[in-house]
């Protein structure tokens, strides 16, 4: 196969150099790099569709413009691809390692390794930040919404499945991702750029409902963070505690991984802002529901 590394940079960059760096001295794979700075270009979904009409691969890899792929993540993705011609698209992850020097950073993107890792193997999304889909395959489903500017990644993914293609999550397929993040822009971000357009996705698909982090154990961990909170409102301590017991004893893992990257202090602050986290998924869950409800018409 021919293979077209794309990266949308329509926006103002600050690790672009470093992921061009690290995508020139990458091993295994041979790639024509295109990366789209039009901007001119409204969503990242448009940028990524730019790069592959201009592209020439057979397979498309997309890299986001602010992650640094290690040496083999290519290669990986590639030859899950190789290996199984049935195969459409493949995925992989952010890595243990996040630049982000804030404790958001690091628990934000040590959650979504963790959930990368625990979902590794057939897959029902996508995600664009380190992705390789079948030009073929990308073409037969009208590539990414254009219109889409959180999420467009997830929206192609279930269109693939739902013409019956199919996605592997290969974590080892790996990227550092170099954002900062503070608590609010996290979790304004979990709340009105992730939950409410997947709750809009899952509605407009009907499926999708137990991908990656819609799993059952963290379907789980939502309710033991809404009654967490509800206790408190309602002035029930004890039951808040049992909730936050309960969160706790589901997030071992977690805790485990941020100790060891992050030392003690953050870990200690990974149960809450991991309940912080659900209740803004739970926030953005909410006002997805109502969104979809004002739009659809009367029967």
């Amino acid at each position: 196969m021919s293979i077209s590394v794309i990266v949308p940079a329509t926006d103002a960059a600050p690790g672009l150099d470093r992921c061009l760096a690290a995508l020139a001295v990458s091993e295994g794979v041979e790639h024509e790099l295109v990366v789209v700075r039009d901007q001119d270009l409204r969503t990242p979904a448009a940028a990524r569709n730019a790069g592959a009409v201009r592209a020439s691969g057979d397979l498309l890899i997309f890299v986001d413009a602010d992650v640094v792929v290690q040496r083999d993540a290519l290669a990986l993705l590639v030859g899950a691809l190789d290996r199984d011609p049935g195969l459409a698209a493949v995925f992989g992850a952010y890595d243990d390692r996040p630049a982000g020097c804030g404790v958001a950073s690091g628990f934000r993107f040590l959650l979504h390794h963790a959930v990368h890792v625990a979902g590794a193997g057939e897959a029902e999304t996508f995600w664009s930040g380190l992705g390789a889909v079948r030009r073929s395959a990308f073409e037969r489903v009208g590539g990414f919404d254009p219109q889409r500017r959180w999420l467009e990644d997830v929206d192609l993914g279930l269109r693939l499945r739902a013409r019956g293609e199919r996605i592997l999550l290969d974590p080892r397929a790996q990227g550092t991702h170099l954002k900062e993040l503070t608590v609010g822009g996290m979790l304004r971000s979990d709340a009105f750029e992730r939950a409410l357009p997947w709750t809009e996705l899952l509605l407009e698909h009907r499926s999708g409902a137990g991908a990656l982090n819609l799993g059952a154990r963290h379907r789980l961990q939502a309710a033991l963070a809404v009654a967490a909170a509800g206790g408190l409102v309602l002035g029930r301590p004890r039951v808040s505690l049992a909730a936050l017991a309960g969160f706790a004893a589901t997030d071992v893992p977690l805790i485990r991984l941020v100790a060891r990257v992050r030392g003690r202090r953050e870990a200690a602050l990974a149960v809450p802002l991991h309940v912080a986290h659900h209740l803004a998924g739970a926030t953005g869950l909410a006002a997805g529901l109502v969104r979809s409800a004002r739009q659809t018409p009367p029967r």
